[in-house]
């Protein structure tokens, strides 16, 4: 399964989470709502989840080894790493719309 695109869907400055991104596979398959948190001073990804009556959470998706969850994980948060960069690049008017 090859990852072909990686949307970071929105950033975040505050707060450990970091990102809202969405990932497609083989041009055939999206996961939305993929998370970019900042703890414990390294970057790591959280997958979609819902909330169980017991106040628990379980992933709706999720990689099923540690190889593929690496990949992924590496592939998002140079996606991360990127959209930061363009963020910084943008002239200001248009990294902060006036509304």
């Amino acid at each position: 399964m090859q990852i072909t695109d990686i949307k970071i869907r929105k950033l975040f400055d505050e707060g450990p989470m970091k990102a809202v991104v969405s990932v497609t596979f083989d041009s055939q398959l999206a996961v939305h709502d993929i998370k970019v948190i900042h703890a414990r001073d390294r970057f790591f990804i959280v997958m979609p989840s819902r909330k169980n009556p017991d106040d628990t959470y379980r992933d709706i998706v999720h990689p099923i080894n540690a190889q593929f969850r690496a990949t992924l994980e590496d592939a998002v948060i140079r996606a991360y790493e990127e959209a930061l960069v363009s963020a910084a690049e943008l002239p200001e008017e248009e990294a902060a719309p006036v509304l």
